[in-house]
């Protein structure tokens, strides 16, 4: 009993209503994945707003649902938000991803001169899409802007991969062995979230 009062205590008083409000919300979304969407569909309907259009494209897109993210994406382009990054750059992703790599490539053009460009995804998979399209040099060249230290580790190691993958074995080895010995003098909490890249860089460069 002493115990159960103590974790009632700690659930009334110490965690915040917000926490548990998001703990239940990430609960739902295991259990019922498409709740998210339909939540988002009648918000939508209630009010055609450009933030619930976006809102319900990102849920199709997580749930990667490409042609319904799509289309959906598509309708938030209009009046004043035609020329929005987001919407475009998230235009470009579900392309990449539904394998329509020409199309991916003509959204990226949208927003490659963009200041915000550089911060987001958008140069990785405009870079991947370049390379799917057979244009390696142009695709070296965006992929390499990426190669910055103690950061975007996962895009790193892809150029890595691109290295490889294009017989350019030392350029490969070079960015693998950058990215191993940035993480001997991370912090533990850096080292553990980025362990996986790590290990794939320790062995790729041992098959390189």
């Amino acid at each position: 009993m002493p115990v159960i009062g103590c974790l009632v205590y700690l659930f009334m008083n110490v965690i915040r209503k917000d926490d548990v409000d998001k703990l239940q919300k990430d609960i739902t979304a295991v259990v019922n994945p498409t709740k998210k969407i339909e939540d988002l569909e009648k918000k939508l309907e209630f009010s055609n707003s450009f933030e619930n259009k976006v809102a319900l494209a990102d849920a199709y897109l997580e749930n990667k649902m490409y042609t319904e993210a799509i289309a959906q994406y598509k309708t938030a382009l209009i009046n004043m938000f035609q020329n929005d990054f987001y919407v475009i750059s998230k235009l470009q992703e579900c392309h990449y991803f539904k394998s329509e790599f020409a199309t991916s490539l003509e959204y990226g053009e949208k927003i490659v001169d963009s200041p915000k460009f550089k911060k987001s995804k958008a140069p990785f998979l405009y870079g991947m899409a370049l390379e799917k399209e057979g244009k390696v040099a142009e695709a070296e060249e965006m992929l390499k802007s990426l190669d910055a230290p103690y950061s975007k580790y996962q895009e790193r190691l892809e150029l890595a991969k691109f290295y490889i993958r294009n017989h350019k074995l030392a350029a490969s080895k070079e960015v693998l062995q950058d990215i191993i010995t940035e993480s001997k003098s991370m912090s533990k909490p850096g080292y553990k979230t980025n362990l996986a890249i790590f290990t794939k860089a320790k062995e790729l460069i041992a098959t390189a």
